[in-house]
C-alpha cells in the first residue's frame, strides 16, 4: 500500500488515520493552528516533550518507546516544509531486491497486484479534512472516527505494507513522488471495475515475444525488462496512474509439450575446456607428425645418449651424426617411430632406441556458424571437432548438431553428426583438426516434437528419420507405463491450420506414419485401472492389486483379521465397483467378520474385476474417503432413478453420507456408521424420509425406529432403507462426560470433583468435608470459566471503543484545550492499563449464608464444569488502593472506617475524587458509602476489604466517561492478587 514516508518507527496502521493524528497530536502539543505549524519540526517538538507524553503519543500513533523519535525525521526532510506529506511509489529504490533479478521472458507468467494509491490535495495537508480525504477507497471512505483509514482492498494493502518503504528508510527522489487529486465518484466506480477486471483474469502469461496483454489494454512489451523496470512501465499507463503496481514472476514448472527442450544442446552446459585433450595423454600411432611436434629419441646400449629434436616447417627431423635428418612431415607417428628404429639398428650397431612425442604442436581452427563464441581457437594438436566446440561455448540452440561440416583448404572434408556421439558413442566422423582448418555449425535443420511416457522426451533434429518409429527410437523408446495405442500427433498443415491424428504405434502403419517438420507427438500414461485386478487400500498391512480369477471373493483377499491394522473397522468394508460396459459406478459393503466366519457363503462378498476395496480406521474420519463417491454417485442421479445415497448422524463412531446399497437396512447403516457411541440413546432413534410426492413437491416424514429391537436382531423393526433417507441416533438424555469442579483452599479435602448434573455448591463442599477451622468463608472467590470469556470480550471491546473515542477527542480538543497534552497522556496511559487487564471470571457469592442455609436455599449455587471455588485464610488485612499518598494494606482493627483506613494511607492525593470512593468486600460485593449535598458517611469497614479511591476523571472533560474504566482495573486486581496466592493465576 502506498502511504506517506512515516519510517522505521511506525507499525503498520490505517495511513491516513495516521498522518491525520500526527498533524492534530503536533497541533495539541504546540497549542497552535494546524495551518500556523506549517515549518514547525516535529523532531524538536517530540523532544521538548515529557517522556511520558511522548511514550503515549508515539503508542497511538503505533510507534516505539520513549525517545523513539526518529519516525518523524522523514516528515522535515527535503525541504523546509516540513509537515508535506508525499505519497511514494513501492520499491523504488536502486538497491530493491527485484532490481538485481533476472529479466523477463516471453511466456513466463505474471502476477499482476494493482493497489490503490491514497488521494490527496495537491497542496499538501492544508486542513486536517483535507489528510482525512487521503483514507477513502475506490468504494467509498472510512467510518468516522475510525483509526484504520482502510480501503475496500484492505487486505491487499495490508499485506505489502511493509514492501512499500523505502529500504533506506529515507523519502524518495522527487521523481519517484506522486501527488492524486481525489476522484469523484464515476472515476471511483470506473477505477474500482478496472480493478476487479485485471485481478479477476490473474496470473498473465506473456506471449512469446514477451507482451503483456490486460483486459481492456493495448499490448504491453514486457521483454527483457527487470521486474523494477516492467513495473514502472506499467505505472506510466494513464490507466493505472491510480494504482501502484506490483509484478511477481510465476517460477511454475513446464509440464507435456511445454517441458520439452531440444535435444543434446545440454552437452555444452559445463565447462570450456570439457573434452579438450590433456597434454599427459599417451599419442596415438595414427598421429600425424608435422612442424611444431618435438620427438624425443633416446639411445641406450654401444651409445647411451638422448635427444629432442623439433619437426621442421619442411617437415624434416634434425637427426645427429650418420642418421641425419630424415622426412617426417605428414607420416604418421607409428611409422615415424619405426623408421628411426630402423636407421638405429643399421647404422649405429649395438644401440637400440625409444623414440616418443615429448611436445605436440597446436593447431590454430576456425569455428564458425551457429556456434556460442566463433571465431579463431588454437587447440592442441591431438583435439577434434568436437574439442573445438566445446572450446568455443557449445552450439546455440538454433544451430544443428547433425549436419557440422568439418573443412580442409575449402573442401567439404566430412560432416559430424553429434546423435552419433551422444547417443552411440560413434566418433568415427569426429577426426583430428589441422591447423586452417573450419568447423561450421549450420542452422538447424526440421525438428520434432516427442513428449510423453518416454525415456528421453524432447526436440529432436531430423536428418535421416522419416517416421514415427524412428523418432521413437531416437527418444530412446517409451517406457513400460505408455499407451502406445493411443499415441497422438499434432501438425500445422499447410493452411497453417492446426490438427491432430490419432496413431496406434502397436501397429506397424503407426510407425511408419512419416513426420514431417514441426510435428508434435504425444504418447499417453496407461490407464490406471487393472482390467484383472482387485485394489485393497486403506488401514491394511499389505495394500496393493491382487489378481482376478474366477469364483474370487472378499476373504481371499483379506484372509485374516491379521492382514488389518489396529483399530481396523472390520464390519464394515467398501467395495466400489465400477460397470466395465457401462461405466456406471455402484458400492457394497460387508462384514468381513461375518465374511471370515462364513467363507463362500453370501455374506463373503463375490469379488470382480477392476473391484476398489477400503478398509476404514475407526479412529479417523471417513469424509476424504467416501465424500468422492458421494459426488460419483451425485451424478448419476436423474429425477426418474435418486442417488443411491442415505445419512446417519447423531452418536455414532462416524455420522456422515454413505452410499445405499441394494437392500439396505437400519442395521447396516449402523456398521457404516461405525457403530453406536456410549452416550447413543439404544432405545429408539428417528428416521426422516423424503418423499417427492410424483415429483410435485418434497415432503419429509419421520418415523420412529425401535432401535433396541434392531440391535436385538428384530426383523420386523430393521426396515429397508430409500434414497437420501436420514436415520438420527440420539443421545442419551442428561448424558455429560466428565463435568468435574475444583476446591482449592481452606476445604478439609481440597481436590477435583467429579459432579453430577445440577449438583449444587453446597453439596460438593460437603463432600469435601466442609471448611476448615482457619476458613475466611467471606472471602472466598468462585471461578467460572464462561463468565471469564465473556468479560474478557467485554473488555477488549471496551477497550477498542475507548481507543476509538481519545483519537476522536484528541483531534476535535486540538485548538479548544491547553491541557489536551495530559489529557491524551493520561487517556494513553489508561487505555494501556486497561488493555493489560486479565478477566477472572469471579461470580460473587454469599458463602456464609450458603453454608448456614444449606443445600438447595436460594443462595447455593449450581455447578457447572470447570468452576473452581477458592477459600483463603482467615485474614486481618483492609487494603487501600487508588488515588492515595501510600497505596498499601493495613491491619484491621474493630470499628475501623473507611476514613481512617485511608488516613492510614497518608490521605488523598492530587487527582482523588473522595466522592466515587467505594468499598469492595472480601467476597467481592461493592458498597458505596451514603452521601447527600452536605456530606458523605463513613462507612464502617470489615477484615479483607478493599477501599478504592477513583481518578477524577472530570477535571479532563474528554474522559469523563473512563470513572468506570479504573473501577474495571481496580476490581479485577483486587480478586487477582487473592488468586495469585494459590497459584491460579
Amino acid at each position: 500500500m502506498h502511504f506517506f514516508t512515516f519510517t522505521d518507527g511506525l507499525k503498520p496502521m490505517g495511513r491516513a488515520a495516521g498522518v491525520t493524528l500526527l498533524a492534530a497530536a503536533m497541533s495539541v502539543l504546540c497549542a497552535t493552528p494546524l495551518w500556523a505549524q506549517q515549518s514547525a519540526d516535529p523532531t524538536q517538538i517530540l523532544q521538548s516533550m515529557a517522556p511520558a507524553q511522548r511514550d503515549a503519543l508515539m503508542q497511538q500513533m503505533g510507534g516505539g518507546g520513549s525517545g523513539s523519535v526518529s519516525p518523524l525525521t522523514s516528515l522535515s526532510s527535503g525541504g523546509s516544509n516540513g509537515n508535506q506529506v508525499m505519497v511514494t511509489r513501492p520499491g523504488v529504490s536502486s538497491d530493491s531486491p527485484d532490481v538485481r533479478d533476472g529479466l523477463i521472458h516471453g511466456g513466463e507468467m505474471l502476477l499482476i497486484d494493482l493497489l490503490p494509491l491514497p488521494e490527496m490535495p495537491a497542496n499538501g495537508l492544508s486542513a486536517s479534512s483535507s489528510v482525512s480525504s487521503s483514507a477513502s477507497s475506490l468504494s467509498g471512505s472510512a467510518a468516522p472516527g475510525s483509526l484504520s483509514g482502510t480501503t475496500a482492498t484492505q487486505g491487499s494493502m495490508a499485506r505489502n505494507d511493509q514492501a512499500m518503504m523505502m529500504p533506506n528508510g529515507t523519502p524518495p527522489d522527487i521523481g519517484q513522488r506522486r501527488l492524486l487529486v481525489p476522484l469523484t465518484e464515476l472515476e471511483k466506480d470506473d477505477q474500482l471495475k478496472l480493478f476487479q477486471r485485471i485481478m479477476r483474469h490473474n496470473p498473465y502469461e506473456l506471449a512469446p515475444n514477451g507482451v503483456l496483454q490486460l483486459p481492456g489494454f493495448a499490448p504491453i512489451s514486457l521483454a527483457g525488462l527487470s521486474p523494477f523496470e516492467a513495473r514502472e512501465r506499467l505505472a506510466l499507463d494513464p490507466n493505472l496512474q491510480s494504482f501502484a503496481v506490483q509484478i511477481q514472476i510465476l517460477k511454475l514448472q513446464a509440464l507435456d509439450v511445454k517441458a520439452l527442450k531440444p535435444f543434446g544442446y545440454e552437452m555444452f552446459r559445463g565447462s570450456s575446456s570439457a573434452f579438450v585433450p590433456g597434454t599427459d595423454l599417451p599419442v596415438p600411432d595414427d598421429y600425424q607428425l608435422g612442424a611444431g611436434d618435438q620427438m624425443s629419441v633416446q639411445l641406450y646400449g654401444q651409445v647411451s645418449r638422448a635427444y629432442t629434436f623439433p619437426v621442421g616447417r619442411d617437415g624434416m627431423l634434425g637427426l645427429t651424426g650418420d642418421l641425419g635428418p630424415i622426412s617426417v612431415g605428414g607420416m604418421s607417428f607409428g611409422a615415424a617411430r619405426s623408421h628411426i628404429e630402423s636407421l638405429v639398428s643399421k647404422k649405429m650397431l649395438g644401440t637400440k632406441v625409444h623414440v616418443s612425442l615429448s611436445e605436440l604442436r597446436s593447431a590454430r581452427v576456425l569455428v564458425m556458424g551457429d556456434a556460442e563464441h566463433p571465431g579463431t581457437l588454437v587447440v592442441s594438436g591431438l583435439s577434434t571437432a568436437t574439442n573445438a566446440l566445446f572450446a568455443s561455448g557449445g552450439v546455440k540452440s538454433i544451430g544443428s548438431l547433425r549436419n557440422i561440416e568439418i573443412k580442409r583448404d575449402g573442401v567439404l572434408l566430412r560432416k559430424l553428426d553429434l546423435y552419433d556421439v551422444i547417443l552411440n558413442g560413434d566418433t568415427t566422423s569426429d577426426g583430428r583438426l589441422q591447423t586452417g582448418d573450419v568447423v561450421l555449425v549450420p542452422p538447424v535443420g526440421p525438428t520434432v516434437g516427442i513428449a510423453g511416457e518416454l525415456r528421453r522426451p524432447a526436440i529432436y533434429e531430423l536428418k535421416n528419420e522419416k517416421t514415427v518409429g524412428a523418432v521413437l527410437r531416437l527418444a530412446g523408446g517409451a517406457t513400460p507405463e505408455a499407451d502406445l495405442k493411443h499415441a497422438s500427433l499434432e501438425r500445422i498443415d499447410t493452411g497453417k491450420e492446426r490438427r491432430v491424428v490419432r496413431l496406434n504405434l502397436d501397429s506397424t502403419e503407426g510407425q511408419n506414419f512419416v513426420v514431417k517438420a514441426g510435428d508434435t507427438i504425444r504418447i499417453p500414461h496407461n490407464a490406471p485401472a487393472v482390467n484383472n485386478g482387485i485394489a485393497l487400500n486403506g488401514h491394511v498391512n499389505h495394500p496393493g492389486m491382487f489378481a482376478y480369477h474366477e469364483g474370487v471373493r472378499l476373504s481371499d483377499v483379506i484372509a485374516s483379521r491379521d492382514d488389518l491394522k489396529t483399530n481396523a473397522d472390520s464390519h464394515y468394508i467398501l467395495v466400489r465397483r465400477e460397470n466395465a460396459a457401462t461405466g456406471a459406478l455402484s458400492v457394497f459393503s460387508a462384514d468381513l467378520e461375518a465374511a471370515l466366519t462364513y467363507r463362500g457363503t453370501a455374506a463373503d462378498l463375490a469379488l470382480m474385476p477392476r473391484d476398489r476395496i477400503t478398509v476404514f480406521d475407526l479412529g479417523s474420519p471417513r469424509d476424504r474417503i467416501v465424500s468422492p463417491l458421494m459426488d460419483e454417485l451425485q451424478r448419476q442421479a436423474t429425477p426418474g432413478a435418486h442417488a443411491q445415497l442415505m445419512d446417519i448422524q447423531g452418536s455414532v463412531n462416524a455420522p456422515g453420507k454413505y452410499p445405499l446399497e441394494r437392500g439396505m437396512r437400519i442395521a447396516d447403516a449402523l456398521r457404516a456408521g461405525g457403530g453406536l457411541k456410549d452416550d447413543a440413546y439404544a432405545l429408539t432413534a428417528e428416521l426422516t424420509r423424503y418423499d417427492t410426492d410424483g415429483g410435485k413437491q418434497r415432503d419429509a416424514k419421520v418415523t420412529t425406529i425401535d432401535l433396541a429391537a434392531v440391535l436385538r436382531g428384530d426383523a420386523s423393526a430393521n426396515i429397508e432403507l430409500s434414497p437420501y433417507d436420514l436415520l438420527t441416533i440420539r443421545q442419551t438424555p442428561e448424558w455429560s462426560r466428565d463435568e468435574q469442579v475444583q476446591l482449592v483452599g481452606e476445604v478439609k479435602f481440597p481436590g477435583t470433583y467429579r459432579i453430577k448434573r445440577g449438583e449444587s455448591l453446597a453439596s460438593v463442599i460437603k463432600r469435601a468435608g466442609g471448611l476448615t477451622s482457619i476458613a475466611f468463608p467471606r472471602g472466598a472467590i468462585f471461578l467460572r470459566a464462561d463468565l471469564k470469556t465473556r468479560e474478557q470480550e467485554n473488555i477488549d471491546r471496551t477497550a477498542d471503543r475507548l481507543q476509538a473515542q481519545l483519537a476522536s477527542a484528541s483531534l476535535t480538543a486540538a485548538n479548544a484545550d491547553k491541557n489536551a497534552t495530559t489529557t491524551v497522556a493520561v487517556g494513553q496511559a489508561l487505555v494501556a492499563q486497561f488493555r493489560a487487564t486479565k478477566a477472572v471470571g469471579r461470580l460473587v457469592i454469599d458463602l456464609p449464608a450458603l453454608l448456614a442455609r444449606g443445600e438447595g436455599s436460594d443462595v447455593d449455587v449450581t455447578m457447572k464444569n470447570m468452576d473452581r471455588l477458592v477459600i483463603p485464610r482467615e485474614t486481618q488485612e483492609v487494603t487501600v488502593l487508588g488515588e492515595v499518598q501510600s497505596p498499601t494494606s493495613h491491619l484491621f482493627r474493630r470499628g475501623m472506617t473507611q476514613s481512617q483506613a485511608i488516613a492510614l494511607s497518608g490521605g488523598y492525593s492530587e487527582r482523588a475524587y473522595p466522592k466515587r470512593t467505594y468499598v469492595v468486600r472480601a467476597d467481592g460485593s461493592v458498597r458505596v458509602p451514603h452521601s447527600t449535598w452536605v456530606s458523605l458517611s463513613d462507612m464502617a469497614i470489615q477484615p479483607g476489604d478493599t477501599v478504592v479511591v477513583p481518578m477524577d476523571t472530570e477535571r479532563l472533560p474528554t474522559l469523563m466517561e473512563w470513572q468506570a474504566v479504573t473501577s474495571i482495573i481496580y476490581n479485577v486486581a483486587i480478586a487477582a492478587s487473592s488468586l495469585k496466592t494459590f497459584g491460579i493465576l
